[in-house]
Parts: C-alpha cells; sequence; structure tokens
C-alpha cells in the first residue's frame, strides 16, 4: 500500500468570517462553526486507522487539529511543524480584502492574476516573493515527510493546515504545474486525500483520490461562484470493471452495483440546479447520466462521440494477464509512460486528449454565467480533461483517480486570461466512507 496523506484545511476562523488577510499572522481564531467543522472532520475520520499528524502551530491550525482528533476519539499527538506555517503576507495581514485592492491596487491585481510573481516587502525594506518562498517550504517539507514515513509503509498521515501552503503542496505532489495555484480550490475543513506510490527508491508518483470534499460539512458541493460550473462525472461500474477488463469502446452497460452507484449519485446532486447535460454515446455513461437526471425531469440529455471512452483496440475485452502474455514491453509502457503507448488497432491517449478537451471546451465555452451542466464520461476521458484542467499533460492520468460514479466540480473562470479551477476531485462519499472504495478496473 502507498503512504497515504490526509490534507484537511483549517476550520472558519475570525479572520476568514470578517475577510481579513490572515498570512502568517497568528490573530486570527477558530470561531464556534470552526471548532463544529473540526468536530465534523473527526467524525468522517472515525474509521480510518492514522499513524501520524502534523500541524501548522497557528492557534486556527492547532485547534482545528485538537478538536478533530478529540471527536475521533485519537489519542495520537499531533508534530506542531513550523513546514505547515501559512504564506508570509505581513504587509497585507490584518486588511481586509477591499482594503488591500484599494491600497495595492497593482500587488493586489497581481496576486490575483499571477499570485508567483508577487512582490512585497518586509519591515527592513528587503523585497521577498511570498509565493516562492512557500513553494520552497512545501517542498521541504514533503521531503521531511517522505524521510519519515517510508512508502511502502502502509501508513495514513494527516496533515492539518491553511489555504495556501495546503495548495503549495499539493503542487509540489503535482510535478508544479503552470498557474498552478489558481487552479485549485480549497475550503474550510476540506478534505483531500493523495496516495504517494514508490516508483523506484528515488521516486515517487502522487495520485489525487479526492480534493477538497465538504461532503462531511453537510453542504455537499462548495459554494458557486459567479462563472458557469460543470459536474463532471463518471459512470458506475460494468461487469468489466469488476472483471478488470479492458472495455474501450465496446459497449458494455451497468451492472446492478454500477445502477445503485448512478441511483446514489443521482441522490448526492438532487437539490443541484443543473440546466444543461452531456454524456459520451455510449451505454454505461448515458445510463448513468438517465440516472442524475430522474431528479431533474425538465433538463434534455445531448450525447456526443467526442465523449467516447479510449480506443483499445486489440486490447478490449482482455484482462491485464492476457495483455500482459501478448504485449507485455507495450503493457509496461503503458503503466510507466503511456503517452508514449499507440493501442494496437486503437487510440494514442493524446487522441483521446485532443477530442475530449476540444469537446469539453465547446460545452463550456456554450454555457451562460449562472448556468450549470451535467457531463458524464469514462475513466481515460475524464483523466485526460482532468489534467488538462491541472495544467498537466496527458502522460499524467495515472496522477487521477476516477471511481465509479464519482464526482468532480470545476468553475470557470470569468476572467477570461484565468484557468479554470477544479473545486471538489473524485467525490465518493456518497457511495460509503471518505476513501474511494469503487472498483478498479483497468485502464
Amino acid at each position: 500500500m502507498p503512504l497515504r496523506l490526509l490534507l484537511v484545511r483549517h476550520g472558519l476562523s475570525s479572520f476568514n468570517r470578517e475577510r481579513r488577510i490572515q498570512g502568517r499572522s497568528d490573530l486570527s481564531t477558530l470561531t464556534s462553526e470552526g471548532q463544529e467543522q473540526a468536530r465534523q472532520t473527526g467524525q468522517a475520520l472515525k474509521e480510518i486507522q492514522i499513524n501520524a499528524v502534523y500541524s501548522s502551530p497557528l492557534k486556527r491550525a492547532a485547534s482545528t487539529t485538537t478538536n478533530l482528533l478529540a471527536s475521533k476519539g485519537s489519542d495520537l499527538r499531533p508534530c506542531f511543524d513550523d513546514g505547515l506555517l501559512e504564506i508570509d503576507l505581513a504587509p497585507w495581514s490584518g486588511l481586509c480584502s477591499d482594503e488591500v485592492k484599494i491600497t495595492f491596487p497593482d500587488a493586489y491585481r497581481t496576486w490575483k492574476q499571477q499570485p508567483q510573481e508577487l512582490v512585497l516587502k518586509r519591515e527592513d525594506g528587503n523585497p521577498y516573493k511570498p509565493i516562492g518562498e512557500l513553494m520552497e517550504q512545501a517542498r521541504e517539507f514533503l521531503r521531511k515527510l517522505i524521510q519519515r514515513h517510508p512508502l511502502e509503509g502502509d501508513e495514513t498521515v494527516l496533515v492539518v493546515s491553511h489555504n495556501c501552503i495546503l495548495r503549495c503542496l499539493i503542487l509540489v505532489l503535482l510535478g508544479e504545474p503552470d498557474q498552478g495555484l489558481r487552479r485549485l480550490r480549497l475550503d474550510n475543513a476540506s478534505l483531500s486525500v493523495f496516495n504517494l506510490i514508490p516508483l523506484s527508491e528515488q521516486s515517487h508518483q502522487a495520485q489525487i483520490e479526492c480534493l477538497n470534499s465538504t461532503v462531511h460539512l453537510h453542504q455537499q458541493l462548495p459554494s458557486k461562484g459567479k462563472g458557469p460550473r460543470l459536474i463532471l462525472v463518471r459512470h458506475g461500474e460494468t461487469d468489466w470493471n469488476q472483471q478488470g477488463r479492458f472495455q474501450g469502446q465496446i459497449d458494455i452497460p451497468l451492472n446492478k452495483n454500477g445502477f445503485a452507484q448512478a441511483a446514489a449519485a443521482g441522490a448526492f446532486l438532487s437539490d443541484v440546479l443543473i440546466d444543461q447535460a452531456y454524456s459520451s454515446s455510449m451505454t454505461r455513461p448515458r445510463q448513468t447520466a438517465e440516472a442524475i437526471l430522474k431528479h431533474h425531469p425538465d433538463v434534455q440529455l445531448e450525447v456526443t462521440q467526442g465523449l467516447v471512452e479510449i480506443g483499445h483496440g486489440l486490447w478490449e475485452g482482455k484482462l491485464e494477464s492476457d495483455i500482459e502474455a501478448g504485449w507485455p514491453e507495450l503493457l509496461e509502457a503503458w503503466k510507466q509512460a503511456p503517452q508514449t503507448v499507440q493501442m494496437p488497432e486503437g487510440e494514442t491517449i493524446q487522441d483521446v486528449s485532443e477530442r475530449s478537451v476540444a469537446c469539453w471546451n465547446k460545452i463550456a465555452n456554450s454555457l451562460a454565467p449562472e448556468a450549470t451542466a451535467l457531463v458524464v464520461a469514462h475513466d481515460a476521458v475524464n483523466k485526460t480533461i482532468l489534467c488538462h484542467l491541472l495544467g498537466m499533460t496527458p502522460a499524467d492520468i495515472w496522477v487521477v483517480k476516477q471511481g465509479n460514479g464519482g464526482v468532480t466540480v470545476v468553475d470557470i473562470a470569468t476572467d477570461p486570461g484565468q484557468p479554470a479551477v477544479v473545486t471538489s476531485l473524485n467525490l465518493t462519499s456518497h457511495l460509503g466512507g471518505v476513501l474511494d472504495r469503487t472498483a478498479a478496473g483497468a485502464l
């Protein structure tokens, strides 16, 4: 088993409520609502065995950690680590966001559009780049963490910290994609799950199992902004998923469990206002979309070829053991460097990425600012779309996990110069528990 990281942002603080810049200041404290959020997070993690806890020493994070562990019923003693301190925005600390916008208009614009380029001055007059310093802090924290907790050790580590440092930790895990900070969102007391999988003695691969889940706070999806929202869902389970067969473009329908997963996704999204709906033209995503739309009877489903699953060619219908017997080197390349593989009589992952991203962009560009669209597709299709949205390439598809019936939320930026925000990724709590327990399938 890999090393599992549970990343939790602190609960609602007094400065969060007042919309003040917190940064590294320790004047902000956890509100009563934030304490309750921490307790709810502890309840959500109650059945998960945690081996170690690391927390920022700042009061709002430390109090979140204390309340969380008490609610979970854990007697673990947290390590309060300065490597988890929040970003240093000292010249702005304590100011309301509107005050910063008025007093430092150019710097505030840079912070909103190109945060990595923001330059502030310390009290001694020396300039510094807050994001550059924080990224180095994140690299060093992760380096020490992996030294303390071997990747092969089957451990689960809880990390409780702040919005910006947690996003920097995630970016380091993802290989530091371009414009990465603006591609992610972390709400108060949200939970994100990452798996660190060893590749060799010197390298590892991070996998996003879940990002920014707030389901345990009884708010289902994070709040929507001013731009369009797309809800991306992977189809429910099929018999071939369960058996570990490569499905590709063979039109396998949902099995009994898959219909139950689709129904659960529908119940989970029943209170969400959905304006438009799109699906791959294949049976399993169409059946999933139809189950979700039972709660939205006035929404018409549009099917499209652009979202069909990867064509595995001669591999379709086969188990991994069959493929290993016939194409051992190609299968190993698919696992290690998928971008190099031409499927025998099938597609490349680049082919899939080009058509799926083009289809996604066409849907996103057609939406009115207030609109929310449902998009239901497949494992490889969803992964290539998410790699694109996260600033990565099709070579990185193994970084993204997509559970059968899992829900992902993407918010389109209103500023055309800014990337879309992956608001939540692979929410599967509606299928039972915090961790993704869906069938691994084959890809």
